[in-house]
């Protein structure tokens, strides 16, 4: 499929599937005419990097774990090393939610305070 299909399919614009390509996390066959022909693994890959991103990721760590994608399936095959570093990933934002937590706690009692003395 060409750039435009792939990008109506995925709702990823084509501007960021160019970047993609520019950065080799998405790689598309070219046809003898130089356009490049985007194929189901592609369109496979550019959903796993949307979903990845949204969960807060960054295309650095996408990109180790693309091989983890699978053909069939779920969209992440459980590779050991991507499970691990999800867990890091994700005990890393336990940490800032709890900051975060504290934070507004503490900005919740000096308003409360404020406002009794009003």
């Amino acid at each position: 499929m060409k750039i435009g299909e792939l990008s109506r399919r995925t709702g990823v614009s084509i501007r960021m599937l160019r970047y993609y390509e520019e950065e080799g996390v998405v790689v598309p066959a070219r046809l003898a005419s130089g356009y490049r022909d985007y194929d189901a693994a592609n369109e496979k890959a550019v959903r796993a990097i949307c979903m990845l991103s949204k969960a807060g990721l960054k295309l650095d760590f996408i990109r180790r774990f693309l091989p983890c994608l699978s053909s069939d399936g779920p969209i992440l095959h459980p590779c050991p090393d991507l499970m691990a570093a999800m867990e890091l990933e994700m005990r890393s934002l336990d940490d800032q939610i709890s900051r975060f937590r504290e934070s507004r706690e503490m900005l919740g009692g000096y308003f409360k305070e404020m406002c009794e003395h009003i």
